[in-house]
């Protein structure tokens, strides 16, 4: 009798045992939540198509990737999340994250995203015709740590004035349209889509990043150091997934532009055929190679000549490839 009692109790611990792993995680049939959760971060920016890309086609998923994409004002407030623990990934500017790496922020860029895509666009009724014109001006931008802000100190130091011959702001940049169209405001300098948006409205483009810096890098892709010490494997899928993303921006942005317009956030996609001519102002890239450090080591030289920067920063502080 006891030893009935002993083997009923006995099945019993086993199915509890069992129950009990599956609902902890620890045995996943594929209906249960992912534990691998990514947090990404980015800016409402056709400079992410790739992020937007590869979630609406599932890229990330189809990887048992389950990701959480977090909207930010400005890189700078990208990089203070990151900075904090709230974000594993962003798609964010260079300067912020040269700016953040400096200050010892553990991130790494896994891949570039794309280079240029920003200017500088003018209210029809500012009186501005030329750089010289922008002194004593109201110009905003996304913020002191944004690519844009860098952008606007290098426009002016090539024309002979000084950031102090402005009245610089910081805005968010749907807002800078906003007052740019309301003639509250004399110039600002914007990422796309937003200055092509301008010019659509009536607005003048001053400069383009293009005119300003040809082929400058802009956005990139980080990781938190700690996601990729805890999962490179996948770091290194995220990576292959912005590559697989930016392929596909490249291989239809100019002859077939509505297959990408159409998996774009609704809150930067105003027009359609405005969007269109966006994407196709800049360059879509990824990866990590020499060509590409040298561009930044050449933008680090420009951000410390301007005072953006206090040092250059190594390239094992800033680079992970995946070794």
């Amino acid at each position: 009798m006891n030893k009935k009692i002993g083997i009923i109790l006995g099945v019993a611990l086993i199915a509890l045992f069992a129950v009990g792993t599956v609902s902890a995680g620890w045995f996943d049939l594929g209906g249960g939540s992912s534990n691998n959760k990514v947090t990404i971060g980015y800016l409402p920016s056709d400079h992410d198509a790739a992020l937007f890309v590869a979630d609406q086609q599932g890229l990330y998923k189809a990887k048992g990737i389950e990701t959480e994409l977090v909207q930010f004002n400005n890189g700078g407030d990208l990089m203070t999340a990151m900075a904090s623990g709230k974000v594993d990934v962003g798609y964010v500017g260079i300067s912020p994250v040269l700016s953040s790496v400096e200050k010892g922020v553990p991130v790494k860029i896994i891949s570039a995203a794309q280079t240029e895509g920003s200017g500088i666009i003018i209210s029809n009724h500012s009186g501005i015709n030329a750089a010289a014109d922008l002194s004593g001006k109201n110009v905003a931008t996304p913020g002191e740590a944004s690519i844009q802000y860098a952008l606007l100190s290098y426009y002016l130091k090539n024309n002979g004035l000084a950031m102090d011959k402005v009245n610089a702001s910081a805005m968010k940049t749907p807002s800078i349209n906003d007052a740019i169209n309301a003639n509250t405001l004399d110039a600002g300098v914007t990422f796309q889509p937003f200055v092509s948006t301008s010019e659509s409205n009536g607005n003048k483009v001053l400069a383009t990043s293009h005119d300003i810096l040809p082929g400058h890098p802009c956005c990139v892709v980080v990781a938190s150091q700690d996601l990729i010490d805890k999962k490179p494997d996948t770091v290194k899928d995220i990576v292959a997934i912005h590559e697989n993303a930016t392929k596909f921006i490249n291989d239809n942005v100019k002859n077939n532009p509505s297959e990408v317009v159409k998996l774009l956030p609704s809150d930067i996609v105003s027009n359609k055929d405005v969007e269109a001519k966006s994407l196709a102002s800049f360059p879509f890239i990824s990866g990590i190679n020499d060509t590409y450090k040298a561009n930044v080591d050449a933008f680090m030289k420009l951000e410390v000549d301007l005072g953006i920067l206090n040092n250059t920063v190594p390239h094992e502080k800033l680079y992970w490839e995946g070794k």
